[in-house]
């Protein structure tokens, strides 16, 4: 094929190895990241942070301004 395709082929070769190799490190970091909120979230108040109300809305699967703190407490009543 041509210098076009050979280009192509070899980021495409470099994004699946990038993918590989940072998506461990990735992984370990989202578990990190959530033991470190779900801590924030015990010793916090209910008007959470800009941050905690972002990864409260990620884990429950619907916008903030739709949870109430009791609903946020029975979420997290079970995870633990």
């Amino acid at each position: 094929m041509g210098a076009r395709r050979d280009r192509f082929d070899m980021r495409m070769a470099d994004q699946a190895l990038s993918r590989k190799v940072n998506g461990k490190m990735k992984i370990a970091e989202r578990d990190r990241r959530s033991a470190r909120l779900a801590d924030l979230l015990h010793k916090g108040k209910f008007p959470y942070t800009p941050t905690l109300r972002s990864w409260i809305s990620q884990v429950a699967g619907k916008p903030f301004a739709q949870l109430d703190e009791q609903a946020v407490k029975a979420l997290f009543a079970k995870k633990a």
